[in-house]
């Protein structure tokens, strides 16, 4: 699964010099929690402004300020003075892991997405949430299995034929480091199979059960 096919196409953006009260209200409007910058000469991508930014920016509630002065503080301080100018970037045929790894790397909630110098998507955390519901069938209905497999070579594929021949249907299925470098984690959610049975034959592959749910 690559960027492309997760990100936001065509995203808003807000030039440098819009005030922050602005930045601010359209966020809100569009239920989004940063905007990429782009300057309105070139149309290149310069910066990225986040709610927080725009919110740590703003004066505080507990201000002596009256309305007025408010309004005309924010009117002053535009997004150019609050953005993150070192944008990090993805570009549109990347892998979505190595997105998912950037944004952990450098503690962020999102990246602009690139082709060539063209800023043509957002990818954001939201979208890596929804992409990691589709990769454990969230929605959907099955026996969850959560087993302890040795790392040995044919043990997949022992589990994976062992339902098979119960007539299982593997919906998905994921593997995680186990307790050390001799095991895995495999999780996985089945349909066609009574959950006792499933659990059952497993048992007998001598594989460790370690969570069983419907």
């Amino acid at each position: 699964m690559l960027v492309y096919e997760r990100m936001t196409h065509h995203p808003i953006t807000v030039p440098p010099d819009m005030p922050i009260s602005e930045a601010l209200k359209l966020m809100r409007e569009q239920k989004v929690r940063r905007f990429p910058v782009i300057d309105r000469k070139t149309k290149k991508l310069i910066g990225i402004v986040t709610e927080k930014e725009l919110l740590y920016a703003s004066p505080s509630p507990a201000t002596a300020l009256s309305m007025h002065e408010i309004n005309y503080l924010l009117s002053r301080i535009t997004v150019e003075r609050v953005m993150t100018s070192e944008v990090i970037t993805i570009s549109e045929d990347t892998p979505i892991e190595e997105a998912a790894l950037l944004m952990v790397d450098h503690s962020i909630g999102g990246l602009p997405v690139m082709r060539g110098p063209t800023l043509v998507g957002i990818i954001t955390e939201t979208d890596l949430f929804k992409t990691f519901l589709e990769l454990f069938a969230a929605r959907e209905e099955g026996v969850r299995l959560t087993l302890l497999v040795p790392e040995q070579r044919g043990e997949l594929a022992a589990i994976t034929q062992a339902i098979s021949e119960l007539g299982g249907n593997i919906i998905t299925l994921g593997t995680f480091q186990g307790e050390d470098m001799s095991n895995r984690l495999l999780t996985l959610k089945v349909d066609g199979v009574p959950l006792e049975e499933l659990v059952g034959k497993m048992q007998e592959l001598a594989v460790k059960v370690i969570d069983v749910r419907n």
